[in-house]
């Protein structure tokens, strides 16, 4: 039996968040599943409080993609054909489940959703053969496709394809996101190949428990937005069971020794979107269920306070003009030691965001 505070010093240690510089793109441990680049304070700044030095990121290295749940995420340029592979829904029945609405019209015609993935997949390759814009791409594919593909958008009063196949869709095209464009660019990833299975190491089952175990398969189904179903009959063969707060959750085998002897001590302002907080356990990273809804919120996401292994409260940015600060709102009575540390961090943050400091707003 363990207790929810090793299972978050065990993700802390496991996403490297405890290492405070010296890491690579090669050896950092969250891009084997995808960092999420949602919001000014995306991809970049999870791998720079994991210890990588971001400043001469380039997508010579890195390749941002449309995989899980629709998301951009980034990964490195050399695991591309191995991370699409990875990625690919385990069933028909798993990519109706992950393109939402846009399966019942397509069922309705008779249509499989791994073939509409394909036949949009198909549509964008011929598109795209030079960078191009996402509604580009989008308003060229409604001309191609037939109905059951297609939807009525009463905001820009014209038709446009569903958008869970069409970002789906993407990887499976071979195409990319260009880095830093808004809108969407999308191009062609140069040397596509894809293989015909993840390694281990990229297998999503597998990275979820390492990065964010010990999990149920429903935990990972949740996050993937797969069929339980699915995820069961990729379960692991080398994974023991472990107690939590009562509840029977996995773990990898050999990761066994360093959920039960996890110590951890660093700060950090973790993003939004940051992988530690994907995890779908939530009570086990906040036990306070005001605080679950003060993090998880249904629309604009803080950012999460990480110290020693426990999230002890949010963060906001806010930035006017030359103006930079960061609003902190304590969930308990803080040291004046944790306070230097949190103000430490934000200083960071400004740096990144090539910004100033003003101030640290402490809602006590």
């Amino acid at each position: 039996m363990v207790d929810r505070r090793q299972v978050v010093a065990y993700r802390v240690r496991a996403q490297q968040l405890d290492r405070d510089e010296g890491g690579s793109l090669a050896d950092t441990a969250v891009l084997d599943i995808g960092v999420q680049n949602t919001g000014p304070d995306g991809a970049r700044w999870a791998l720079a409080v994991r210890g990588v030095d971001v400043t001469a990121l380039s997508d010579a290295d890195v390749v941002l993609l449309w995989t899980v749940r629709g998301a951009p995420h980034l990964y490195r340029r050399a695991d591309v054909g191995q991370v699409v592979a990875a990625v690919e829904p385990f069933s028909d029945a798993d990519a109706g489940k992950r393109i939402y609405d846009a399966s019942k019209p397509l069922k309705a015609a008779g249509i499989g959703n791994l073939a509409a993935l394909d036949e949009v997949a198909a549509g964008m390759r011929t598109i795209v053969t030079a960078p191009t814009v996402k509604g580009d791409v989008s308003g060229r594919l409604a001309t191609m496709l037939p109905e059951p593909y297609l939807r009525f958008c009463r905001p820009c009063d014209a038709t446009h394809l569903y958008e869970m196949p069409f970002r789906l869709a993407a990887a499976r095209a071979g195409l990319e996101l260009q880095l830093d464009t808004s809108p969407p660019v999308l191009r062609r990833i140069t040397g596509f190949r894809r293989v015909s299975a993840p390694g281990d190491r990229f297998d999503l089952v597998r990275a979820y428990l390492r990065l964010l175990g010990p999990a149920t398969p429903k935990q990972v189904a949740d996050y993937l937005d797969a069929p339980v179903k699915d995820v069961k009959a990729r379960w692991p063969d080398d994974v023991v069971d472990v107690t939590v707060d009562g509840e029977t959750r996995s773990l990898l085998a050999a990761d066994e020794e360093a959920l039960t002897s996890a110590e951890v001590s660093a700060t950090r302002l973790l993003g939004p979107f940051d992988l530690f907080l994907q995890a779908k356990d939530r009570a086990t990273l906040a036990p306070d269920a005001a605080h679950v809804k003060e993090l998880w919120p249904v629309l604009g996401r803080p950012g999460a306070v990480l110290v020693d292994g426990e999230i002890i409260g949010t963060w906001r940015p806010r930035k006017s003009g030359k103006t930079f600060t960061v609003a902190v709102q304590p969930w308990r009575r803080l040291s004046a030691g944790t306070r230097d540390a949190i103000t430490a961090q934000a200083e960071r943050l400004a740096t990144h965001r090539c910004a100033t400091l003003t101030d640290v707003d402490f809602a006590d």
